[in-house]
């Protein structure tokens, strides 16, 4: 695809992946529509990328609100704003307990905004991709959606199911010129440690110790490569980590 003049919908937009996307696609001339429900936050990264010669519009709603989403992709189509790339990037984890001792409500938040939360996103954008003659779904899954690990299973069953719906939209649009990639990273130092442990630094800071992780950058490089493949050419799936990492729960940590 050649990105210049494009647009882009992603959402979890205000950090990590989501906000280093917005920021590599607009200086290579891609149109935005950012959406998270930080507003504040929106704002700011929307002015910092106002320098670039790009339309950017912003929306503050939750992905799990299926009316919230449905809103804003009935404005887009009242203001003929088709979106040529996708990028499902919302998602994240909550607590690392066992099965038989988990939080009930970070097993909502998990499953509501990994799951759910992209199928309300892909229900209401993908038909109005469907008839573009280049188009791309990017979906942010994870190691954790082919490999399980202790403390991580309701964690590793939304992305084994984004892992699965990947596989799935690549059947349901057949004979589209949209293509769907799952891009599936290791351990990656974002807000996402933070967000798992409920903000407490000093556990979401030993997540990454003893090794260099991947960065939003490393991730977003990936995706890039993947949305720049010629039109016959897709890539349905990319599987990084650090070199430091083989799998979920093989990591080597230097000595501290």
């Amino acid at each position: 695809m050649k990105l210049k003049n494009k647009t882009a919908f992603i959402t979890g937009a205000s950090a990590g992946i989501g906000k280093r996307c917005a920021k590599e696609l607009a200086k290579r001339g891609v149109n935005l529509i950012l959406l998270s429900r930080r507003k504040e936050k929106l704002k700011k990264l929307k002015e910092k990328l106002s320098k670039y010669d790009v339309t950017i519009n912003i929306y503050a709603a939750d992905v799990t609100q299926y009316a919230q989403i449905e809103k804003i992709a009935k404005e887009l189509q009242a203001r003929s704003i088709v979106p040529n790339i996708l990028i499902n990037n919302a998602g994240l984890s909550q607590g690392l307990d066992a099965i038989d001792t988990a939080n009930v409500k970070d097993w909502d938040r998990m499953i509501d905004t990994n799951l759910k939360g992209l199928l309300y996103v892909s229900r209401l954008i993908i038909p109005m991709m469907k008839e573009l003659q280049d188009a791309h779904i990017i979906n942010l899954g994870s190691i954790a959606g082919r490999q399980v690990y202790a403390g991580g299973s309701v964690y590793n069953a939304t992305k084994f199911g984004v892992h699965a719906l990947n596989d799935a939209m690549n059947i349901d649009l057949f004979g589209t010129k949209v293509k769907v990639t799952n891009v599936a990273p290791g351990a990656v130092e974002t807000e996402f440690s933070m967000v798992r442990f409920h903000g407490d630094k000093t556990k979401a800071d030993g997540v990454y110790a003893g090794y260099t992780p991947l960065n939003a950058k490393d991730v977003t490089e990936s995706i890039l490569f993947a949305l720049k493949q010629p039109t016959h050419v897709n890539i349905q799936e990319i599987f990084l980590t650090p070199t430091a990492q083989r799998t979920t729960y093989l990591t080597h940590r230097e000595t501290l």
